[in-house]
C-alpha cells in the first residue's frame, strides 16, 4: 500500500528495483523508529482509510487503481475540508519523498553533492 502511494506521489519510483525499494523503506522505517507507537498506529490507520476510500469509490483497493484514479483520490485528501485528512496526506507524502530522495542513488541522479564545508567545497 505504501508503495502504491509512493508511486502516485513520485511517478519516477516506478523504475525502482528491489534494492531501491529496500533502501526507501529502510529510510522511512529508520525515520519512524523513534516515534511513539500511537503515531505509528495512526499512520497504519490512515493507509487503511485510503484503501477503504478506494474500495467505496471505485470498488477496488488503492493499489489496484490506475495512476489517474490514485492521484485523484490523494488530491481529494490533500484538499479535504477535514484537517486530519490533509495532515495525514502531507505526512504520508513527506515520508514518501524523504524515502525516495534520501537514497544515495537519488542523490547521484539529481547531482546532489552535500559537503560539510558548504558552498566552499564547490568553488574551484
Amino acid at each position: 500500500m505504501f508503495r502504491a502511494v509512493t508511486r502516485t506521489v513520485i511517478p519516477e519510483a516506478d523504475s525502482l528495483g528491489d534494492l531501491g525499494w529496500t533502501d526507501l523503506e529502510s529510510i522511512v522505517a529508520n525515520a519512524l523508529s523513534p516515534r511513539p507507537p500511537a503515531l505509528l498506529r495512526q499512520l497504519a490507520l490512515f493507509l487503511r482509510v485510503i484503501d477503504a476510500l478506494a474500495l467505496v469509490r471505485h470498488g477496488r483497493r488503492f493499489a489496484a487503481l490506475d495512476g489517474a484514479a490514485r492521484a485523484a483520490l490523494l488530491r481529494r485528501l490533500e484538499t479535504s475540508r477535514a484537517l486530519l485528512l490533509r495532515r495525514g496526506f502531507w505526512g504520508l507524502r513527506t515520508l514518501a519523498l524523504m524515502g525516495y530522495y534520501a537514497r544515495d542513488e537519488a542523490a547521484r541522479d539529481i547531482g546532489y553533492r552535500a559537503d560539510a564545508r558548504g558552498w566552499e567545497a564547490r568553488s574551484g
